[in-house]
Protein backbone atom coordinates (compact mmCIF):
# COMPACT_ATOMS: atom_id res chain seq x y z
CA UNK A 1 0.00 0.00 0.00
CA UNK A 2 2.37 2.56 1.39
CA UNK A 3 4.79 1.66 -2.33
CA UNK A 4 1.72 3.26 -4.35
CA UNK A 5 1.32 6.44 -2.18
CA UNK A 6 5.25 7.18 -2.16
CA UNK A 7 5.43 6.43 -5.73
CA UNK A 8 2.64 9.34 -5.94
CA UNK A 9 3.82 11.34 -4.14
CA UNK A 10 7.37 11.05 -5.43
CA UNK A 11 6.43 11.84 -8.63
CA UNK A 12 4.90 15.07 -7.29
CA UNK A 13 7.42 16.22 -5.39
CA UNK A 14 10.51 15.21 -6.75
CA UNK A 15 10.52 16.94 -10.34
CA UNK A 16 7.15 15.21 -11.52
CA UNK A 17 9.35 12.70 -13.18
CA UNK A 18 10.11 9.18 -13.50
CA UNK A 19 12.90 8.98 -10.92
CA UNK A 20 10.63 10.34 -8.12
CA UNK A 21 8.32 7.29 -8.82
CA UNK A 22 10.96 5.13 -8.26
CA UNK A 23 12.20 6.42 -5.31
CA UNK A 24 8.80 6.83 -3.51
CA UNK A 25 8.18 3.03 -4.89
CA UNK A 26 11.25 2.07 -3.30
CA UNK A 27 10.76 3.92 0.00
CA UNK A 28 7.22 2.60 -0.18
CA UNK A 29 8.21 -1.14 -0.27
CA UNK A 30 10.86 -0.89 2.35
CA UNK A 31 7.87 0.85 4.64
CA UNK A 32 5.72 -2.13 3.49
CA UNK A 33 7.76 -4.93 4.21
CA UNK A 34 8.14 -3.68 7.66
CA UNK A 35 4.87 -3.64 8.53
CA UNK A 36 3.16 -6.90 7.04
CA UNK A 37 4.30 -9.21 9.63
CA UNK A 38 2.68 -7.45 12.10
CA UNK A 39 0.09 -6.83 10.69
CA UNK A 40 -0.77 -10.39 9.65
CA UNK A 41 -1.06 -11.15 13.89
CA UNK A 42 -3.53 -8.17 13.68
CA UNK A 43 -5.72 -8.19 11.24
CA UNK A 44 -5.91 -11.99 11.03
CA UNK A 45 -3.96 -13.33 8.21
CA UNK A 46 -1.74 -15.35 10.76
CA UNK A 47 -5.24 -16.85 12.62
CA UNK A 48 -5.76 -18.51 8.87
CA UNK A 49 -2.38 -19.78 8.27
CA UNK A 50 -2.92 -21.11 11.78
CA UNK A 51 -6.18 -23.01 11.02
CA UNK A 52 -4.52 -24.32 7.63
CA UNK A 53 -1.49 -25.61 9.92
CA UNK A 54 -4.03 -27.38 12.35
CA UNK A 55 -6.82 -28.40 9.49
CA UNK A 56 -4.06 -30.27 7.49
CA UNK A 57 -4.01 -33.18 10.29
CA UNK A 58 -6.42 -35.69 8.99
CA UNK A 59 -6.88 -36.47 12.99
CA UNK A 60 -7.61 -33.04 13.74
CA UNK A 61 -8.84 -31.41 11.16
CA UNK A 62 -12.89 -31.69 12.48
CA UNK A 63 -11.69 -30.71 16.04
CA UNK A 64 -10.27 -27.86 14.76
CA UNK A 65 -12.89 -26.39 12.70
CA UNK A 66 -15.58 -26.51 15.97
CA UNK A 67 -13.19 -25.11 17.83
CA UNK A 68 -13.09 -21.91 15.18
CA UNK A 69 -16.43 -21.66 14.99
CA UNK A 70 -17.47 -21.83 18.71
CA UNK A 71 -14.81 -18.94 18.92
CA UNK A 72 -16.44 -16.77 16.57
CA UNK A 73 -19.68 -17.31 18.22
CA UNK A 74 -17.98 -16.35 21.56
CA UNK A 75 -16.13 -13.49 20.28
CA UNK A 76 -20.01 -12.50 18.44
CA UNK A 77 -20.82 -10.17 21.48
CA UNK A 78 -17.32 -8.73 22.64
CA UNK A 79 -17.83 -11.68 25.77
CA UNK A 80 -16.12 -14.81 26.28
CA UNK A 81 -18.12 -16.08 29.22
CA UNK A 82 -17.25 -19.33 31.74
CA UNK A 83 -20.72 -20.20 30.72
CA UNK A 84 -20.17 -20.61 27.15
CA UNK A 85 -16.28 -22.52 27.91
CA UNK A 86 -18.46 -24.72 29.91
CA UNK A 87 -20.59 -25.93 27.38
CA UNK A 88 -17.65 -26.27 25.05
CA UNK A 89 -16.17 -28.04 27.20
CA UNK A 90 -18.62 -30.51 27.72
CA UNK A 91 -19.49 -31.08 24.54
CA UNK A 92 -16.31 -31.65 23.23
CA UNK A 93 -16.00 -34.41 25.99
CA UNK A 94 -18.59 -36.22 25.44
CA UNK A 95 -18.26 -35.94 21.44
CA UNK A 96 -14.58 -36.56 21.51
CA UNK A 97 -14.29 -38.39 24.86
CA UNK A 98 -10.22 -39.65 25.53
CA UNK A 99 -9.60 -37.60 22.32
CA UNK A 100 -10.41 -34.45 23.84
CA UNK A 101 -7.33 -32.93 25.69
CA UNK A 102 -5.99 -29.59 26.83
CA UNK A 103 -4.26 -28.94 23.61
CA UNK A 104 -8.11 -28.42 22.16
CA UNK A 105 -8.40 -26.02 24.77
CA UNK A 106 -5.55 -24.18 23.19
CA UNK A 107 -6.38 -24.07 19.68
CA UNK A 108 -9.87 -22.51 20.78
CA UNK A 109 -7.77 -20.14 23.00
CA UNK A 110 -5.99 -19.52 19.92
CA UNK A 111 -8.81 -18.83 17.68
CA UNK A 112 -10.36 -16.06 20.29
CA UNK A 113 -6.95 -14.54 21.07
CA UNK A 114 -6.05 -13.91 17.49
CA UNK A 115 -7.71 -11.79 14.43
CA UNK A 116 -10.39 -12.52 12.01
CA UNK A 117 -11.28 -16.06 11.99
CA UNK A 118 -11.39 -17.02 8.35
CA UNK A 119 -15.40 -18.43 8.58
CA UNK A 120 -15.98 -18.31 4.86
CA UNK A 121 -12.39 -21.22 4.65
CA UNK A 122 -13.70 -23.35 7.39
CA UNK A 123 -17.40 -23.41 6.32
CA UNK A 124 -16.48 -24.54 2.65
CA UNK A 125 -14.57 -27.49 4.18
CA UNK A 126 -17.28 -28.31 6.22
CA UNK A 127 -20.08 -27.87 3.45
CA UNK A 128 -17.49 -30.43 1.09
CA UNK A 129 -17.09 -32.94 4.60
CA UNK A 130 -20.65 -32.70 6.10
CA UNK A 131 -24.58 -33.63 4.76
CA UNK A 132 -26.81 -30.98 5.39
CA UNK A 133 -28.51 -32.20 8.29
CA UNK A 134 -25.53 -32.60 10.48
CA UNK A 135 -24.50 -29.00 9.11
CA UNK A 136 -28.20 -28.21 10.54
CA UNK A 137 -27.29 -29.88 13.30
CA UNK A 138 -23.94 -27.98 14.18
CA UNK A 139 -25.72 -24.88 13.92
CA UNK A 140 -27.85 -26.10 16.76
CA UNK A 141 -24.55 -26.64 18.75
CA UNK A 142 -23.59 -22.79 18.24
CA UNK A 143 -26.57 -21.63 19.10
CA UNK A 144 -26.29 -23.81 22.60
CA UNK A 145 -22.57 -21.59 22.59
CA UNK A 146 -24.75 -18.62 22.31
CA UNK A 147 -27.47 -19.62 24.91
CA UNK A 148 -24.95 -20.71 27.42
CA UNK A 149 -25.52 -17.27 29.51
CA UNK A 150 -29.40 -17.49 29.05
CA UNK A 151 -29.73 -14.92 26.04
CA UNK A 152 -28.30 -14.70 22.59
CA UNK A 153 -27.49 -11.22 21.63
CA UNK A 154 -28.38 -9.76 18.55
CA UNK A 155 -24.32 -10.04 17.67
CA UNK A 156 -24.37 -13.79 17.97
CA UNK A 157 -27.54 -13.80 15.85
CA UNK A 158 -25.84 -12.10 12.53
CA UNK A 159 -22.43 -14.18 12.93
CA UNK A 160 -24.53 -17.21 13.60
CA UNK A 161 -26.59 -15.94 10.34
CA UNK A 162 -23.50 -15.75 8.45
CA UNK A 163 -22.25 -18.96 9.74
CA UNK A 164 -25.72 -20.61 8.57
CA UNK A 165 -25.58 -18.71 5.34
CA UNK A 166 -21.38 -19.73 4.31
CA UNK A 167 -22.40 -23.91 5.55
CA UNK A 168 -25.44 -23.81 3.03
CA UNK A 169 -27.98 -24.17 5.14
CA UNK A 170 -31.32 -23.26 3.79
CA UNK A 171 -33.11 -20.53 5.59
CA UNK A 172 -36.26 -22.15 6.43
CA UNK A 173 -33.71 -24.68 8.39
CA UNK A 174 -32.24 -21.09 10.24
CA UNK A 175 -34.58 -19.72 11.56
CA UNK A 176 -36.23 -22.58 12.63
CA UNK A 177 -33.69 -23.90 14.87
CA UNK A 178 -33.05 -19.91 15.52
CA UNK A 179 -36.55 -20.16 17.53
CA UNK A 180 -35.79 -22.50 19.49
CA UNK A 181 -33.57 -20.54 21.22
CA UNK A 182 -34.84 -17.00 20.22
CA UNK A 183 -38.05 -16.73 21.07
CA UNK A 184 -41.01 -14.56 20.22
CA UNK A 185 -44.88 -14.88 19.93
CA UNK A 186 -44.64 -16.60 16.88
CA UNK A 187 -41.71 -18.72 17.80
CA UNK A 188 -43.22 -22.27 17.40
CA UNK A 189 -44.85 -21.44 13.93
CA UNK A 190 -41.40 -20.49 13.21
CA UNK A 191 -39.75 -23.88 14.74
CA UNK A 192 -42.24 -25.48 11.80
CA UNK A 193 -41.57 -23.54 9.04
CA UNK A 194 -44.80 -21.87 8.90
CA UNK A 195 -47.02 -19.37 9.49
CA UNK A 196 -48.98 -18.47 12.59
CA UNK A 197 -52.50 -18.72 9.75
CA UNK A 198 -51.53 -21.67 8.68
CA UNK A 199 -55.03 -24.00 8.41
CA UNK A 200 -54.70 -27.16 10.31
CA UNK A 201 -53.99 -29.42 7.25
CA UNK A 202 -50.45 -26.76 7.16
CA UNK A 203 -49.48 -27.44 10.36
CA UNK A 204 -49.98 -30.83 10.65
CA UNK A 205 -48.20 -31.46 7.11
CA UNK A 206 -45.23 -29.24 8.65
CA UNK A 207 -44.64 -31.16 11.84
CA UNK A 208 -44.68 -34.29 9.99
CA UNK A 209 -42.07 -33.34 7.25
CA UNK A 210 -40.02 -31.62 10.09
CA UNK A 211 -40.01 -34.49 12.54
CA UNK A 212 -38.48 -36.51 9.24
CA UNK A 213 -36.02 -34.20 8.19
CA UNK A 214 -34.97 -33.74 11.95
CA UNK A 215 -35.54 -37.24 13.08
CA UNK A 216 -31.83 -37.86 15.13
CA UNK A 217 -31.38 -41.03 13.32
CA UNK A 218 -30.23 -38.36 10.65
CA UNK A 219 -26.54 -37.87 12.69
CA UNK A 220 -26.30 -40.93 14.48
CA UNK A 221 -23.12 -41.66 12.96
CA UNK A 222 -21.98 -38.61 14.62
CA UNK A 223 -21.72 -39.67 18.27
CA UNK A 224 -23.00 -39.39 21.68
CA UNK A 225 -23.61 -35.37 22.12
CA UNK A 226 -24.88 -34.75 18.32
CA UNK A 227 -27.59 -37.30 19.14
CA UNK A 228 -28.25 -35.73 22.26
CA UNK A 229 -28.31 -31.99 20.33
CA UNK A 230 -30.33 -33.69 18.07
CA UNK A 231 -32.93 -35.48 20.77
CA UNK A 232 -33.15 -31.73 22.18
CA UNK A 233 -33.99 -30.41 19.25
CA UNK A 234 -36.88 -33.03 17.55
CA UNK A 235 -38.18 -32.69 21.41
CA UNK A 236 -38.07 -28.75 20.56
CA UNK A 237 -40.24 -29.41 16.95
CA UNK A 238 -42.95 -31.83 19.39
CA UNK A 239 -43.18 -28.80 21.74
CA UNK A 240 -43.76 -26.47 19.39
CA UNK A 241 -45.86 -28.78 17.57
CA UNK A 242 -48.07 -29.36 20.82
CA UNK A 243 -48.33 -25.55 21.70
CA UNK A 244 -49.45 -24.60 18.29
CA UNK A 245 -52.24 -27.48 19.01
CA UNK A 246 -53.39 -26.22 22.25
CA UNK A 247 -53.80 -22.46 21.23
CA UNK A 248 -55.68 -23.44 18.38
CA UNK A 249 -57.80 -26.40 19.79
CA UNK A 250 -56.52 -29.09 17.30
CA UNK A 251 -57.15 -32.63 17.69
Amino acid sequence: MFKFILAGLGYFFLGRNFFGVIAGFVVGSFIDNFISPRQKGEEGESVFDYYKQQAGRSHEDFPTMLMALSAAVMKADGRTLKAELEYIKSFFAQQFGPQFSASHLQILKHFLDGGEIPLPQICSDIKLRMAVEVRIQLLHYLFGIAKADGHVADEEIRVLSNIANLLGIPKADFESVKNMFYRDVNSDYKVLGIESNATEEEIKKAYRQMAIRYHPDKVIHMGEEYQKGAKEKFQKIQEAYENIKKSKGMS
